[in-house]
C-alpha cells in the first residue's frame, strides 16, 4: 500500500534528440543508461571558427537548427532532414557542407565534444527585450558538470517535465496551449492536477517501471529556446514570459533564482521504460 501511495504519475511520452538543438523524435520505448536515453544528443555541430558547440540557446547564431529534425535509425546512423524536406545521413561525406549552408556558418558534425567543450547561453530576458538578432550578453556553459564525460548534455543526461506543469503554463496563457515540444524533455510524466510540482522533487529519487531509478538534481532553468519557432510551431515569447512571471525559483537550494519548468536528473539505476510505466517518488 505504501508503494502505491508513492505513485505520482505515469510515463506519458518519451523523446530523444539525436542531434543537439535539432527537433527530435517520440519513442515507443527506450533503454536508459547513465548516458541518458539511448541515442540522445549523440551528435552536435561544432563551430569551426570558435570551437563552440552550436546551441539554439544562442538564437542569433543557431535558431535555424530548430528547423531541422533528426531521427536515429536501427543501424546506428542518424537521418537529418533540412527545412526544405531533404534528408541526409550523418555519415554522408558532404554533411558538414550541407549543414553549414543551413545555419550560415562553417560547422562540423561531431560525435564527441572537443576538449574543454562549451557553448554560449544568451541571457533569455535580453533576448526577449532586444530581439533574436541582437548581440546580447551570454553565459559560458561548460560540459560535464552533471553528465558523464564525452556527452553533449548541457548539464544532466535526463530532462523531465510533468503534465501538471504544462497545464499550469497553459492556464496562465490560455490563448495558446503549451506545446511540450518547446521544452524539449526526455520524459513527460502524466500527473494529476495543475502546478509546478517538480519544484518539490529536488534530491529525491524517481523509480520508473520496474528498474529505472533517477535522482533529481536541479530544477530546469529556461533559456530562450521555448520561445523560438520549432519547425511548424511559430515563435511564442509567452512560453518563457509565463514561467518567468510565475515560477522564478532556485535552480538548486541556495542557488540562483531563474524561471524554471521541469527537472534535471541523473541515472542511479539503468532500465528500460515505456509510456504507461508508473512513476514513483
Amino acid at each position: 500500500m505504501a508503494d502505491a501511495a508513492a505513485v505520482v504519475g505515469t510515463v506519458g511520452a518519451l523523446w530523444r534528440y539525436p542531434v543537439k538543438s535539432m527537433l527530435g523524435e517520440q519513442l515507443p520505448a527506450a533503454e536508459v543508461t547513465e548516458r541518458g536515453l539511448d541515442g540522445d544528443r549523440r551528435l552536435a555541430l561544432v563551430d569551426r571558427e570558435t570551437g563552440m558547440i552550436a546551441s539554439a540557446k544562442t538564437p542569433r547564431l543557431w535558431r535555424r537548427l530548430l528547423s531541422c529534425s533528426a531521427t536515429g535509425e536501427g543501424d546506428g546512423g542518424v537521418r537529418i532532414t533540412d527545412p526544405d524536406g531533404k534528408s541526409r545521413w550523418s555519415t554522408d561525406p558532404d554533411i558538414d557542407d550541407a549543414l553549414s549552408a543551413v545555419v550560415g556558418r562553417e560547422v562540423a558534425l561531431a560525435d564527441r565534444p572537443p576538449e574543454h567543450a562549451a557553448l554560449e547561453r544568451s541571457r533569455p530576458e535580453q533576448v526577449l527585450s532586444e530581439g533574436l538578432d541582437a548581440e546580447v550578453e551570454a553565459d559560458l556553459v561548460r560540459f560535464g558538470s552533471g553528465s558523464p564525460d564525452g556527452t553533449f548534455f548541457d548539464f544532466a543526461p535526463i530532462h523531465l517535465i510533468t503534465a501538471s506543469t504544462l497545464r499550469r503554463i497553459t492556464e496562465l496563457h490560455p490563448d495558446r496551449t503549451s506545446d511540450v515540444r518547446r521544452y524539449r524533455p526526455n520524459i513527460v510524466v502524466d500527473t494529476d492536477g495543475v502546478g509546478f510540482v517538480e519544484n518539490d522533487w529536488y534530491d529525491r529519487e524517481l523509480r520508473i517501471g520496474d528498474t529505472l531509478t533517477l535522482r533529481v538534481i536541479a530544477n530546469t532553468p529556461r533559456c530562450a529556446v521555448p520561445t523560438l519557432a520549432h519547425g511548424a510551431l511559430p515563435r511564442d515569447t509567452a512560453a518563457l514570459r509565463t514561467v518567468a512571471q510565475h515560477n522564478r525559483v532556485p535552480v538548486v537550494p541556495g542557488g540562483g533564482i531563474e524561471p524554471c519548468a521541469g527537472s534535471y536528473a541523473q541515472v542511479v539505476r539503468p532500465g528500460r521504460i515505456r509510456p504507461g510505466d508508473p512513476v514513483r517518488l
